[in-house]
């Protein structure tokens, strides 16, 4: 059994850390006067730091289930770090913990399959295939592991001694590495969140209390679109200098102000969103407090104010909980303007007028956008909207040429950008009934 813990060692550090030389050959790349040796050590480091690691999980009837578990984790690790370049923190943990079908399926192509099927089912095939032979008895069984262990030990400390001015020099000036090494990246990632989701967030935190709206008979009430975005590039705007037609839409209205100096509280939907309406800094944001916390909604809710958050994009990540809300369902909704397990961000605009004709008081309806969510770019937008062309019209976006996966993504804005002109002209619509 101790061989064959060697050759899932080596097959974790070769195959499943790939990303991770990849890294370090840049890394190495640009240094000055590298030793020989010490780039000898690096894998000979991460196989004993993987045996001294894996060795205790080497008993019998935990063995099998144990490393089949890792090979199909780490297989669909591996493929998304190397091809999206996605950090395993505990964010992504998140992400993934609170995605929806229609946004894992938009993954799966015939390269992540392949690649799954080898690296992930074939490995844990052939695992549960070979007959392990396991010590007579349990204190040998033990004894072996801790030589297999103190040996690994051993190694690293030796190293250390030979080259620990290169390591420290190395994981000093490139702190993330220790985040990319698969699997400890993502088990002590996941850890962290599921330890945090199951401890108690403490006691619910009300907000603007004292908030208060003040009514006037004599003016009209007043009605407020608010639309969220996804994965909308400033750079990619016309409105911003962009020197394609990404805004040809809105461009006929001269009063629109485009803010330049905003940053967002980070890079993915579980962050960003309860952050933009929570009453947290950006530097300050936790999302445990935001969760347990009333927001910007629940203040104009409590005043009297009329809302409606109308979502296309997964969730709205806790912030539209305690008002009314509208999901999306490619299931219940127009045909013409859903496609395979999304709808089109125009499948929103209709019934608005049944929503504005409610009542007659001052509302916010917010529009939470599918937008530019990628990988599969092409499903944001119908065919009618395919301006920019050629297009990449597949999932495995590595496989395409930068101008297409430019047109794509520049339809996506585009496509945005007809909604956002479609929801100004129905406010000036009701411009005589609402300020």
């Amino acid at each position: 059994f101790l061989f064959l813990m060697l050759m899932i060692d080596v097959v974790f550090a070769t195959l499943f850390n790939i990303p991770v030389w990849m890294h370090l050959f840049n890394i190495i790349n640009n240094l000055d006067g590298v030793k020989l040796g010490f780039i000898i050590s690096l894998p000979v480091f991460l196989i004993s730091a993987l045996n001294f690691v894996f060795t205790p999980f080497s008993f019998r009837y935990i063995f099998k289930p144990f490393f089949c578990i890792l090979f199909i984790c780490s297989s669909i690790v591996t493929y998304a770090t190397m091809k999206y370049g996605v950090q395993f923190d505990k964010t992504m943990m998140q992400n993934i913990f609170e995605t929806n079908a229609g946004e894992m399926t938009s993954y799966f192509n015939m390269s992540v399959v392949l690649w799954f099927l080898f690296t992930g089912i074939l490995p844990c095939g052939l695992l549960l295939l070979v007959n392990i032979r396991y010590p007579e008895t349990w204190i040998k069984g033990i004894t072996y592991r801790l030589i297999s262990m103190f040996a690994s030990l051993l190694i690293i400390f030796a190293i250390a001694f030979f080259f620990y001015k290169d390591y420290a020099s190395v994981g000093r000036n490139n702190s993330s590495l220790n985040k990319e090494i698969i699997p400890t990246n993502y088990i002590y990632s996941g850890f962290k969140y599921v330890r945090d989701f199951f401890v108690s967030p403490g006691e619910f935190r009300q907000t603007g209390t004292d908030a208060s709206r003040t009514i006037n008979e004599k003016q009209k009430p007043v009605i407020m679109f608010l639309v969220v975005g996804e994965t909308a590039r400033s750079q990619n705007y016309a409105l911003n200098g962009y020197s394609r037609g990404t805004n040809d839409f809105t461009k006929k209205y001269n009063e629109l102000i485009s803010f330049h100096n905003v940053q967002s509280c980070g890079t993915s939907t579980a962050i960003s969103v309860p952050c933009m309406f929570s009453d947290m800094k950006r530097k300050e944001f936790n999302s445990r407090k935001a969760v347990n916390s009333e927001n910007v909604l629940d203040i104009l809710y409590r005043t009297g104010v009329n809302l409606l958050w109308i979502e296309n994009d997964g969730g709205c990540k806790g912030v539209c909980k305690r008002i009314p809300t509208i999901n999306i369902e490619p299931s219940n909704s127009d045909n013409t303007l859903c496609k395979k397990n999304s709808c089109y961000d125009e499948v929103m605009l209709k019934n608005i007028d049944e929503y504005i004709n409610n009542n007659s008081e001052d509302k916010l309806i917010v529009f939470h956008l599918m937008g530019s969510h990628g990988p599969t770019y092409y499903l944001r937008y119908p065919e009618s909207h395919k301006y920019f062309k050629p297009t990449c019209d597949r999932s495995d976006i590595e496989n395409c040429t930068h101008e297409q996966l430019i047109n794509t993504y520049d339809n996506t804005i585009r496509y945005t950008d007809y909604i956002i002109s479609k929801l100004i002209d129905k406010l000036i619509e009701y411009k005589d009934e609402y300020d």
